[in-house]
C-alpha cells in the first residue's frame, strides 16, 4: 500500500514552483510531472489536502499513451479538432515566421461579438487553465482565502495556496450543485475570490443557472467571482447557461472558456477570459497572455467558433457514449448523476489505487479520486471503440 501522504504548506509551494515553471505546459503534461513525482515518493495520492477532502489517486505507473486501448482521463475530445480548423492550422504554418497579432485581434473581435462584450473584456491565453492560474497568482500573492466548492477543479486553489492564499471549501450539495447560500456564509474580509466551476468538474453537474445568475449578480459586489466554464457547450442549454451576460453587465466576475473541450483542441493550447477592464488589467501587469499562442492556433480557433455543424455532432456522439455508459453503470446498480460535460463520475466499491491497477491492465486509463469517505472513478466519453473496452474492464472489474 502506498503511503497517504498530506502534502504541507512548504510542498503547495514546491508545487506552485512546479506551476510556474511549467506554464508552458499543457494540463497533461503538468498532471504527468505530479504522477511521476507521487510515484517516486510511493505517495498514494497525487494531490491530497491536510482535511479529510478531495484526494486524487496515484496511478500504479504513468501510462505508455502509445498502447493504450481507452484514453479516457483528461476529458479530451475524441472527435477534435474541426476538420475545418486543422486545415486553417495547416495554412497558417507558413506564416510561422510573423507575429499573428492581427490574426489574434480578428479572434478577440469574433469572440467579443459572440459573447456580447467590449474587445477590452476578453484576454486569451494559451488555454482557461493558464489564465485562471495567472488569476490566482494575482490575487493571492498577498494572502488571503479562496471560497468555492468542493470537489472542484484544483488548479487555481493549487496555485492559490501555492502563492500564499489558503483554500475555505463548502461541500457541495446531495446533488453534486454549488451551495450557494453556504458560499455566501463563508465569505469573511480575508476572502480574495470566489471560484466556481460550472459544470463542475470532477462531478459533471450543473448548478441551477438561475440561483447562480442571481448569487452572481448580488455577491460581485462584495468580492469578484470567478466562473469555469470549461465544459458549458456540453451542457443541456448549453451557451444558456453562462454568466457571460454579467460581464457585459460590468460585474466583478471572470469567466474563462476553453478550446480544449467541445472543440477538440486541447493540444492546440487556446483559451480565452471575460472580465471587467479593470480586473482583467491587474493579470495583465504579470503577463501577455496572447504571447503564448501559436499562430496557426489562432487560425484554427477562428474557424472552430463558425463550424457549428461540427460542434453539434460532437455533442450527439458524446451523448450517445454518456447514454451507453449510463446503461452499463444501471446494469450493475452503481448510482451517478447524469453529467452535463463530456465524463462522468460514479462511486466504486473498491479502493481507488485497486481499480486503477486493475482497469490500467486492461489498457484503458480512467481517474479515481476519494472524497465524502467514498472512492470515485471518472471516465472520460471516448469513442465507440474506447468505450467499449471500458465497458469490458468494468464487466470485469466490477462483477
Amino acid at each position: 500500500m502506498k503511503n497517504p501522504k498530506k502534502v504541507s504548506r512548504r510542498e503547495w509551494f514546491k508545487t506552485g514552483a512546479l506551476v510556474a515553471g511549467a506554464m508552458a505546459l499543457n494540463p497533461m503534461e503538468l498532471w504527468s510531472h505530479s504522477v511521476e513525482n507521487a510515484i517516486g515518493n510511493n505517495n498514494a495520492f497525487v494531490f491530497s489536502n491536510s482535511y479529510e477532502g478531495f484526494n486524487e489517486f496515484t496511478p500504479p505507473k504513468f501510462p505508455d499513451l502509445s498502447t493504450l486501448k481507452a484514453r479516457l482521463l483528461w476529458n479530451e475530445n475524441p472527435y477534435g479538432p474541426s476538420p475545418k480548423a486543422a486545415e486553417a492550422f495547416k495554412n497558417a504554418v507558413v506564416e510561422g515566421n510573423h507575429y499573428s497579432w492581427n490574426s489574434l485581434s480578428k479572434l478577440v473581435a469574433k469572440i467579443a461579438k459572440n459573447e456580447g462584450v467590449n474587445t477590452n473584456q476578453i484576454m486569451m491565453g494559451p488555454g482557461s487553465s493558464d489564465l485562471l492560474e495567472k488569476t490566482a497568482m494575482v490575487y493571492f500573492k498577498n494572502g488571503g482565502n479562496v471560497v468555492c466548492g468542493d470537489p472542484c477543479y484544483m488548479s487555481l486553489i493549487q496555485v492559490a495556496k501555492a502563492s500564499g492564499g489558503n483554500w475555505k471549501p463548502v461541500k457541495l450539495t446531495k446533488d453534486f450543485q454549488h451551495d450557494l447560500d453556504a458560499m455566501e456564509a463563508a465569505i469573511d474580509k480575508d476572502t480574495k475570490l470566489v471560484y466556481i466551476t460550472n459544470p463542475n468538474n470532477p462531478t459533471a453537474t450543473l448548478t441551477d443557472t438561475k440561483k447562480l445568475y442571481d448569487f452572481c449578480e448580488r455577491v460581485s459586489e462584495k468580492v469578484p467571482i470567478f466562473i469555469d466554464e470549461a465544459y458549458i457547450e456540453l451542457s443541456e442549454g448549453g451557451l444558456k447557461n453562462s454568466m457571460a451576460p454579467l460581464v457585459a453587465k460590468g460585474k466583478n466576475i471572470f469567466v474563462a472558456r476553453t478550446f480544449s473541450k467541445i472543440y477538440g483542441m486541447a493540444g492546440l493550447r487556446i483559451g480565452y477570459m471575460l472580465g471587467n477592464e479593470t480586473s482583467l488589467d491587474k493579470i495583465n501587469e504579470i503577463t501577455r497572455g496572447g504571447m503564448g499562442i501559436t499562430g496557426p492556433s489562432i487560425a484554427a480557433a477562428n474557424a472552430s467558433l463558425d463550424d457549428t455543424e461540427f460542434i453539434s455532432d460532437c455533442k450527439v456522439k458524446i451523448g450517445k457514449a454518456k447514454k451507453t455508459t449510463y446503461e452499463l453503470l444501471k446494469a450493475k446498480n452503481i448510482p451517478y448523476q447524469p453529467s452535463q460535460t463530456n465524463f462522468i463520475l460514479f462511486p466504486i466499491p473498491m479502493e481507488g489505487d485497486a481499480f486503477l491497477e486493475k482497469i490500467y491492465e486492461h489498457k484503458v486509463a480512467v481517474r479515481t479520486f476519494k472524497f465524502w469517505d467514498q472512492h470515485w472513478c471518472r471516465v472520460s466519453m471516448g469513442t465507440e471503440e474506447e468505450m467499449k473496452h471500458f465497458a469490458t474492464a468494468v464487466d470485469t472489474i466490477l462483477v
